[in-house]
C-alpha cells in the first residue's frame, strides 16, 4: 500500500534574475560548495530560511567552506570566489549546508539579491571573480 500522508514542506522559488545568460550553468559547470552558516546572519542572509542564489561567496581559508564575500575580513572570504547558484535551504540548528557555486558566467549586478553588507557585490568582487561578465540589461 502507498502512503498517503499529507506533509508540509517549505520551499522557495527560485530567482536567477541576475543571470544575464546560460554561460555557466550547464552541467558540470557549477562546483559542490559547503556554506559555513555559522558566518551568515540569520535576519540578513536567510530571513525566511533560505540563502539566496546570487550571494557573492569568500571561502574561509582554515576551514575550506563558504560564507559570505566580506572586504573587511581576514580570513579568506575579503576575496570572492563564487557566487551561489541556487538558493539553499538552512535547517534549524544547521552549521553546514550544501550548495552549488557559480564562478564563470554573465550576471547582472543590479539583481543580485544583496546590494551592501556582506554578501554584494562591490569592485574587489568584481576583480576576483575573473570569468565572469558583470553587465546590465537583459
Amino acid at each position: 500500500m502507498s502512503d498517503i500522508t499529507v506533509r508540509r514542506s517549505t520551499f522557495q522559488s527560485e530567482n536567477r534574475s541576475w543571470l544575464r545568460g546560460p554561460d555557466g550553468t550547464l552541467p558540470g559547470d557549477n562546483p559542490s560548495i559547503v556554506l559555513d552558516v555559522s558566518a551568515f546572519t540569520a535576519g540578513t542572509h536567510y530571513p525566511n530560511g533560505f540563502i539566496p542564489s546570487g550571494t557573492v561567496l569568500g571561502k574561509i581559508t582554515t576551514s575550506g567552506l563558504y560564507a559570505p564575500y566580506d572586504p573587511a575580513a581576514t580570513n579568506g572570504t575579503e576575496t570572492a570566489v563564487e557566487i551561489l547558484f541556487s538558493s539553499v535551504a538552512v535547517g534549524a540548528g544547521a552549521t553546514r549546508v550544501g550548495g552549488a557555486g557559480l564562478h564563470k558566467g554573465e550576471v547582472i549586478p543590479s539583481k543580485l539579491p544583496f546590494q551592501t553588507g556582506k554578501g554584494s557585490l562591490d569592485a574587489d568582487a568584481r576583480t576576483d571573480l575573473k570569468l565572469v561578465n558583470f553587465s546590465e540589461g537583459a
